[in-house]
């Protein structure tokens, strides 16, 4: 087991060093300028174009009867956490306790 992971991290190891090689052998000195195409009407103010329908029949149609959550859901009201933790303490207190205790 040792023999084969030796042999493996050698052969990665070596293409490794292989790679940095050859990437550095095919960069050039020489600098590459970048030119920038322009555009001047880029932020220019123009008028609106003419609407265009996507479809070829299209109207302005919207849906009626729809309403907004706030109107149907019922509101709900949050009971705080040390309520409810006092609510279950007070159950426990009066809860029925057992009237044979068995020991071993």
């Amino acid at each position: 087991m040792k023999v084969t992971l030796g042999i493996l991290f050698l052969l990665c190891a070596s293409a490794a060093f292989g790679q940095a090689s050859a990437g550095a052998s095919a960069l050039s000195a020489q600098p590459i300028v970048i030119q920038m195409q322009s555009h001047p009407e880029h932020a220019s103010y123009t008028p609106l174009g003419a609407e265009q329908y996507l479809s070829e029949k299209s109207t302005y149609t919207f849906g009626h009867g729809e309403r907004p959550l706030w109107e149907v859901a019922p509101i709900k009201t949050e009971v705080p956490l040390g309520d409810v933790a006092r609510a279950f303490r007070e159950e426990h207190l009066k809860a029925r306790k057992a009237d044979v205790i068995h020991e071993n």
